[in-house]
């Protein structure tokens, strides 16, 4: 018999301040996987729950954050493969909007706003990395 590996949904938010950085998220040094690599903030969508609902809840409950979702952006498909542990992520990317600068890192390490140059020199996981190149490509576009 085949194991197999259903995809987990997960939702990320890239979040543009009224300056025009975008918000990145560090995960926490004890997380399961990619531990204190940087992300576009977001989590798992739960179930009967629309996307664009989950990535406010999950914004307000990692970072007590307010946003605005504008529209999808991206949609990435990434697999973590470490020993037995397979995992199929499939990362609903959305644009999103900010009116503050001010959060709170409830549960996150450590959250900053950067500026889109800055993008690259941030230990990005997995897969969040296509989502960097793809913003890194728009921000060029203007």
């Amino acid at each position: 018999m085949t194991n197999v590996v259903r995809p987990l949904i997960v939702t990320a938010a890239i979040i543009l301040g009224p300056d025009g950085r975008v918000l990145l998220a560090q995960r926490k040094s004890d997380a399961k996987t990619e531990a204190s690599k940087w992300e576009f903030p977001g989590g798992k969508l739960e179930a009967f729950e629309h996307p664009e609902d989950c990535i406010r809840r999950e914004i307000q409950e990692e970072l007590a954050l307010d946003i605005r979702v504008e529209r999808a952006f991206d949609v990435a498909s990434h697999f973590y493969v470490s020993g037995a542990d397979r995992r199929h992520i499939i990362l609903l990317c959305y644009l999103c909007r900010a009116d503050t600068l001010d959060f709170k890192t409830i549960d996150v390490q450590d959250a900053r706003w950067v500026k889109s140059d800055e993008l690259a020199s941030y230990d990005f996981a997995a897969a969040d990395v296509p989502l960097v190149s793809r913003l890194q490509e728009w921000f060029r576009r203007g």
